[in-house]
């Protein structure tokens, strides 16, 4: 896409969100660029159920994930996907999005990266049971600000009524209009486009198992009518330096990224895990906790030992929603509005550049939300 086609893409983008807060958005067809050459999209496939191979045709919940490839996939969406823009596939592995390491989610940011110099946007086709994780591992580590889609299915590729192929062709049509340029990655399930920070898997089965909470979906597709309601708040800095996060890999030493683990608090949990964690060499922990946050007596003292002994804590809420704010306590940071699993990254990645605590805090205080980081007392 020519600078000039895709720089008004953006400010249509801008203007139709009122700069990503409120707004209506057009409730329209994508716009596409006039005069200009056919949008390029690559599609990466990294496997999941939406190329898993079912039993039977009705076998929508006993299948092998991860049989067929990318390119078969898009192939079968042919001729009708040729008509959105011209697509190329790219299989970076085959396999359950539960067996992929942090390295190689270090190696898929630079495949997306790579692509992105030569496409206008990218489609990354990947398994549902850790899609929010792939998603905001992206967000926060790709480099360009051009569309980057996370899609999967609920459903083989191969049963009656699979969600997989109406998901994998609103996909490739959302990244092709351009129209989350700037929005960082978000996700494409169920005609609803989620923001990689926010989304998560809110149910095992259902089609409509994604969810942004309280936040609300970014949009919607409605066949040939791409709907965006809002923005995620990086928006206000498209085309500035600030868009970009901390964390270019290319400039985070090529050593193993730290340890970090989750901790799940409940009623009457013991110190058990955290000692563990910390024992087996944990960087940084998560703690899942109830309410705001909330440890029981046994999980609290195991982790001020661990502070002690350098293991920096993440403090969530394992209520799915919600924040948690600075407890301002020494070697424990509030993770706000991010889920356990979510904190992990943003907490591997933040450890991966410094363990200054109050320059940690701050990326978690203002990556995402557009607030201003409160002084530590």
């Amino acid at each position: 896409m020519h600078r000039l086609a895709r720089a008004t893409t953006v400010l249509i983008t801008l203007i139709a969100v009122g700069l990503g807060f409120g707004g209506a958005a057009g409730a329209g067809a994508a716009p596409q660029p006039k005069g200009g050459p056919e949008p390029q999209v690559a599609v990466i496939g990294t496997g999941g159920t939406i190329a898993g191979v079912a039993k039977s045709r009705v076998s929508f919940q006993n299948y092998e994930s991860g049989q067929l490839p990318v390119s078969r996939l898009v192939d079968d969406l042919r001729p009708e996907v040729n008509r959105l823009a011209d697509v190329t596939t790219r299989q970076f592995g085959n396999k359950d999005s539960n067996d992929y390491s942090l390295p190689e989610y270090r190696k898929l940011t630079a495949a997306v990266d790579d692509a992105l110099r030569t496409k206008d946007a990218v489609v990354v086709t990947t398994g549902t049971d850790t899609m929010e994780e792939f998603a905001y591992w992206l967000d926060l580590t790709v480099r360009s600000d051009k569309p980057v889609v996370v899609t999967g299915a609920l459903r083989p590729w191969t049963v009656i009524s699979s969600d997989g192929p109406a998901n994998l062709y609103n996909a490739i049509r959302l990244a092709a209009s351009g129209r989350t340029t700037c929005f960082g990655t978000v996700v494409m399930l169920n005609d609803q486009i989620q923001a990689a920070r926010e989304v998560r898997k809110a149910d095992a089965l259902r089609l409509n198992a994604f969810t942004s909470g309280s936040n609300g979906e970014l949009g919607v597709i409605d066949q040939n009518h791409i709907r965006i309601d809002r923005a995620p708040a990086r928006v206000r800095q498209c085309g500035k330096p600030g868009w970009k996060t901390p964390f270019d890999l290319d400039r985070i030493a090529r050593r193993p990224l730290p340890k970090v683990d989750i901790a799940y608090s409940y009623q009457g949990a013991g110190p058990e895990a955290i000692k563990a964690f910390a024992d087996a060499g944990a960087a940084g922990v998560v703690t899942a906790g109830t309410g705001a946050g909330g440890l029981s007596p046994a999980m609290t003292e195991a982790r001020t030992d661990a502070v002690k002994n350098g293991v920096l804590f993440a403090s969530a809420s394992r209520t799915g929603s919600g924040a948690v704010y600075d407890p301002h306590v020494r070697g424990v940071i509030g993770a706000q509005d991010l889920t356990p699993q979510k904190a992990r990254i943003l907490l591997t990645l933040a450890l991966a550049k410094t363990h200054n605590e109050d320059r940690i805090q701050h990326w978690f205080t203002t990556l995402g939300p557009e607030r201003q980081a409160s002084p530590r007392h």
